[in-house]
């Protein structure tokens, strides 16, 4: 019983902390993501950080809405992004690896996740499947898989040069 109780005080703090910072991140990140928009993550459950969970209120700029499930497709999708990138930068990790994570939003608020993106890059490395233009000109490298006439699939790869940035 005492091993138990040494681990659930273990898991309550590390939970605890994480959740703090990742909170902390995501009323920074939703801003950004949402223009005049305010974003919290609200534990349902604060007595026991064993078994609570978390709801995202967020709140788009110009609408009363604080619950998920009244936002737009976009709305949502662009909300989980922040959650996301909340996550990473709490806690940092070497690399990411992210399957269209862009494909739902339009042209203004792929612009706004491409500019986190570029900030994630410098400390990690980002792995991105993605169909959009605009995802593929901020990379390094590029991989495809295409398939041949023949029906063999190939990867194609092409390593990207950048222009120096100016002194400034």
């Amino acid at each position: 019983m005492e091993i138990v109780r040494e681990v659930d005080e273990r898991v309550e703090r590390v939970f605890s902390e994480a959740f703090a910072d990742t909170a902390r991140q995501f009323e920074q990140v939703f801003p950004r993501l949402f223009p005049g928009g305010e974003g919290r993550l609200v534990l349902t459950d604060p007595e026991n950080m064993l078994t609570t969970g978390i709801e995202i209120e967020a709140r788009p700029a110009g609408k009363k809405v604080k619950r998920l499930s009244l936002l737009s497709g976009g709305e949502r999708s662009l909300t989980a992004v922040a959650l996301l990138v909340s996550i990473f930068k709490a806690r940092p990790s070497p690399f990411y690896v992210m399957d269209e994570v862009e494909a739902a939003l339009d042209d203004v608020n792929l612009g706004r996740l491409l500019e986190i993106f570029t900030e994630l890059r410098d400390s990690s490395q980002l792995i991105v499947i993605t169909h959009q233009k605009r995802t593929m000109e901020v990379a390094d490298a590029l991989y495809g898989v295409t398939m041949r006439g023949d029906g063999v699939t190939t990867v194609i790869s092409q390593r990207l040069e950048r222009e120096p940035e100016p002194a400034a």
